[in-house]
């Protein structure tokens, strides 16, 4: 053990007097660790989100029964269960207005709700009397009691006018559900003995068959390990899994690079080491000991980046998946001890990965091995054969799943490929290039500049390897984010065609309302809306009705249409389809779907097929007085107005103050754009410092590199400097050299970047969300990217180019003083 830190001591004294090696190491690990951490916990709060939704009073992780063809049925059936001794209970589910949000409120009937539900939050003993009792309470999460501006103990109206049973915090529920007993909860919705679900709970004997209790009236559904939400937003958490992935590989190259030019210059103490008596195993097992006592260090210190930076990328991450899939993540993190644990675990085993060349080396190690400090640098030429090599059988592979590969996993493994073989190819590429270059050169000096590049280029590699994956990632992020933008911005266009939008607190108060502004006249047209809810096909739509106006057939931003389509709208045996409903539905213009209402099944013809951006939900649009008379229960409270721009703030104002209506129940177009166009930009947020990290993880790798590149840099520039070039030359020169294979490869990455773009576009968009978004190219965005590459490389270059433009006359000396 004496003998084993003596070693130590010894190896820990290169680190003393190479600060900078030592502080790159450290970055190298403490990148890797904290942005994979980071994201790691963001997933995790987000699954744990999940788990909460699916487990909410018996979700989808519970067996229930459910109506075929309705979405309620007569909880007589629960009855009759019940007698037949079948262990259910009963729930009934809706939607209800709030201050002008919209709800999901939750009966249960918490006496016979069983016990084996999940994870659910239950009522004890001493709250069941006063849940059930009147007034009852409400069940709510402390997120949603902020989003409604409602303090504990309130009893907030419905847009009905009845009154919810007064507030009540409940730590473990969902945002955005409220819980009431069921039979609250049937006369705030408004129907009476009508039950949506029954839960199905463990049973002690067994019960009679189900056929022979209520026929075909009721169908069991499985419980199901994933959620319909945990499959949308896997797309989602694969992005940022990808991103996390990306960052960590940088951050092993910086540890690589790090690693390999210490074991090189560590060569003759550890010579020395094994003359006086070390055998290979103490050494090596010292070096590792070493190496993980760095990475545990470095991993803890990543591990509290990751949580700053998971602290500060969760809201925008709660945004996104709010916005796009309609899921509810606190925006506050909740970290377990496992994830502490995995992040210092990947610290260690990245550390031990990228340093398993060295490591290899100092087992082999002769005795009486000679110090090379440039054999770190040095790449065979069959090995770049045999990466090239290995980067055709990834791009094949990358062809296989771009025409066989069906679900969105291969969408991914296709982008994963070619980024993989393009940055295989890369060194191969970049060999093409100078060679062509030093073939074409004529002057002794650029012959020398080209064939000095070809040899550097063994030791930077990697870290171009690293600004190569970084850039691409960029511009096709960047891409398919401004192609949305702009496509986002068309469509909202074409959706908000009113100038004023209004939402009545209740039916009454709608119809008040259009009375009043038939006598107003800078109303030009009032145009009436409303939105149901059913299944179809198991899936959940909505049915969203639209008024018969010329303005909405101008601008309904229609992606498919049969002829005459808004016609065939208006008697109301018609239907427009979202994109991702025809999707996920595989329905087309021609066919036709029945949709289960009220009154029976609602046959309707598909005449179109119109876009419907970051709506998580399926949607069919029909003609708003077809909808009422299918949906009699449909809210009546949401009004359009054509209004002459001059006169949109006398009216609004004036409609605030005979109806007591805030700025949340009315609003202008251009209130209502500018905040949707605020909530898109921070749904993209988290994806635009994701790139702005990775970018600058790439820099660092680069820096790394040429930093650890400069001590062995002197045998070939001491010669120059000998024969009359100026160190201040030598200095632009090595700049040069830096700056033109940043560009080549930049270049590179930009036609690689669009391709990424495309694929994210053509592929994953549409296996994740169901609609493609037109793919368009930004040359400005590009020359940008290129511009901020280029710049990440001259400030990685600029140290180690001033340590060369100042240095002393007598260390280039000693090159020749020293010359093997």
């Amino acid at each position: 053990m004496k003998r084993a830190l003596w070693v130590l001591a010894v190896l820990l004294s290169h680190w003393r007097r190479h600060r900078m090696q030592f502080a790159t190491l450290l970055i190298g690990l403490i990148a890797a660790t904290a942005l994979w951490s980071g994201v790691q916990a963001i997933n995790q709060q987000a699954r744990s989100a999940y788990d909460r939704a699916a487990a909410t009073f018996g979700g989808v992780r519970t067996a229930t029964l459910v109506a075929p063809d309705t979405a309620t049925f007569p909880q007589e059936l629960f009855i009759k269960l019940r007698r037949a001794g079948w262990p259910v209970s009963p729930v009934l589910e809706g939607r209800v207005q709030i201050n002008g949000r919209s709800i999901r409120l939750l009966g249960i009937e918490p006496v016979t709700l069983p016990v084996d539900v999940g994870n659910a939050p239950r009522l004890g003993a001493a709250d069941l009397g006063t849940f059930v009792a009147a007034p009852g309470q409400t069940l709510v999460a402390r997120e949603t009691l902020a989003d409604l501006h409602e303090g504990e103990g309130a009893a907030p109206s419905i847009s009905s006018g009845a009154r919810l049973p007064p507030l009540h915090v409940q730590p473990q529920l969902v945002p955005d559900v409220l819980v009431v007993d069921i039979g609250v909860a049937q006369r705030l919705l408004n129907k009476p003995n009508q039950v949506s679900r029954l839960l199905i709970g463990k049973a002690r004997g067994k019960p009679a068959a189900l056929q022979s209790i209520v026929g075909d009236q009721l169908q069991l559904i499985e419980p199901t390990a994933e959620t319909e939400l945990e499959r949308l937003t896997d797309s989602f958490h694969l992005n940022l899994t990808a991103f996390g992935l990306l960052s960590f590989f940088v951050g092993l190259f910086i540890v690589n690079s790090a690693v390999g030019l210490a074991f090189e210059q560590r060569l003759p103490m550890l010579r020395t080491l094994r003359a006086c008596g070390a055998s290979a195993r103490l050494v090596n097992t010292v070096l590792v000991v070493e190496l993980v006592a760095l990475a545990l260090v470095a991993g803890l210190i990543g591990l509290v980046c990751g949580y700053v930076i998971a602290a500060a990328l969760l809201p925008d991450v709660a945004a996104s998946l709010r916005g796009l899939y309609g899921a509810q993540i606190p925006g506050h993190l909740t970290l377990r001890p496992e994830w502490w644990l995995a992040g210092v675990g990947i610290s260690v085993l990245g550390a031990i990965v990228a340093a398993a060349t060295s490591l290899i080396k100092a087992i082999r190690m002769p005795v009486l091995a000679t110090a090379q400090p440039r054999a770190w640098q040095q790449r065979q030429r069959r090995w770049l054969i045999l990466q090239s090599l290995a980067a055709c059988a990834v791009f094949a592979v990358a062809s296989l799943l771009l025409f066989y590969g069906q679900s969105l996993i291969a969408g991914f493994g296709l982008l994963a490929a070619l980024m993989l073989g393009a940055a295989l190819i890369l060194p191969a590429f970049l060999e093409i290039l100078l060679l062509t270059g030093q073939r074409l050169a004529r002057r002794p000096l650029a012959m020398w500049f080209w064939a000095d590049s070809r040899q550097q280029l063994s030791g930077l590699s990697l870290a171009l390897m690293a600004l190569l994956l970084a850039l691409s990632v960029n511009v096709g992020v960047s891409t398919m984010v401004e192609t949305f933008s702009r496509t986002f911005v068309g469509w909202l266009d074409g959706r908000l065609a009113a100038d004023v939008y209004i939402s009545a607190a209740d039916n009454a108060q709608g119809a008040a309302i259009r009375n009043w502004l038939k006598d107003r006249s800078e109303v030009q047209a009032i145009l009436s809306g409303g939105r149901a809810e059913t299944q179809v096909q198991g899936q959940p739509v909505e049915l969203l009705g639209l008024p018969d106006h010329p303005l909405y057939r101008e601008r309904w931003p229609l992606l498919e249409t049969a002829p005459r389509a808004w016609t065939q709208l208006v008697p109301g045996n018609a239907a427009f389809i979202s994109e991702q409903l025809s999707r996920r539905l595989n329905i087309r213009v021609g066919d036709v779907i029945e949709v289960p209402a009220p009154g029976g099944a609602w046959e309707l013809d598909i005449v179109g097929i119109y876009a419907d951006y970051g709506n998580p939900k399926g949607q069919l649009a029909v003609n708003v007085a077809a909808l009422i008379r299918q949906f009699p229960q449909t809210p009546q409270t949401r009004i359009g107005l054509i209004v002459s721009r001059d006169n949109i703030p006398g009216l609004i104002a004036a409609l605030q103050k005979q109806f007591a209506l805030d700025d949340r129940a009315v609003a202008d177009q251009a209130t209502v754009k500018a905040e949707s166009i605020r909530i898109f930009n921070r749904t993209f947020a988290v994806t635009s410092a994701l790139n702005a990290f990775t970018l600058g993880v790439a820099g660092i790798a680069l820096l790394t590199s040429l930093l650890t590149l400069a001590n062995s840099r002197l045998p070939q520039l001491a010669p120059l400097w000998a024969i009359g070039i100026t160190r201040p030359r030598l200095a632009a020169i090595e700049l040069t050299k830096t700056l033109a294979v940043a560009l080549f490869t930049s270049l590179l990455a930009v036609p690689l970047g669009l391709l990424v773009a495309w694929c994210l576009i053509a592929i994953v968009n549409v296996k994740a969300f169901g609609w493609r978004l037109p793919f368009h190219v930004f040359p400005l965005q590009l020359v940008e990217l290129v511009a901020v590459a280029l710049v990440a490389s001259l400030l990685a270059a600029l140290l180690p180019v001033l340590r060369l433009a100042r240095m002393q006359p007598s260390s280039l000396v000693k090159v020749f003083a020293n010359e093997r």
